[in-house]
């Protein structure tokens, strides 16, 4: 059991997982100080207010704090944005430096193949 735990350990799919989950939450840390302290700023700047997590509804004796969602939703837009223009950004980079594959064209077979080939069947089938 314990070597089948090693081998499943030592898989190329896990390490890439584990991997790429560490990477993923560095990357997070990056893209949400640049949203919390670069984008959200200038919102404030241009706009005057960057928050709407204070707006909510008093119903009853229940207060619904649909600002906080509201805030959720432009938070996940804006990380989303920015993830957008860094993948745009790399993929940028990553086509510069790749030398694109020369497209060599496929030639179909013309009719004489065709003939070609069923007449050679025929022949084989012919001496059998």
């Amino acid at each position: 059991m314990i070597k089948e735990f090693k081998e499943f350990i030592a898989r190329g799919n896990v390490l890439d997982l584990a991997i790429g989950l560490v990477m993923g939450s560095a990357f997070t840390a990056i893209v949400s100080s640049l949203v919390e302290f670069i984008l959200t700023p200038i919102i404030v700047a241009l706009t005057g207010e960057a928050k709407i997590e204070d707006l909510s509804i008093k119903i009853g004796t229940a207060t619904l704090k649909y600002g906080e969602f509201l805030q959720a939703v432009l938070n996940f837009f804006l990380i989303a944005l920015v993830l957008f223009f860094i993948i745009k950004f790399i993929n940028t980079l990553t086509r510069k430096n790749k030398p694109e594959p020369e497209e060599t064209p496929v030639e179909a077979p013309t009719v004489e193949d065709y003939l070609e080939e069923i007449r050679d069947l025929l022949a084989k089938k012919d001496v059998e």
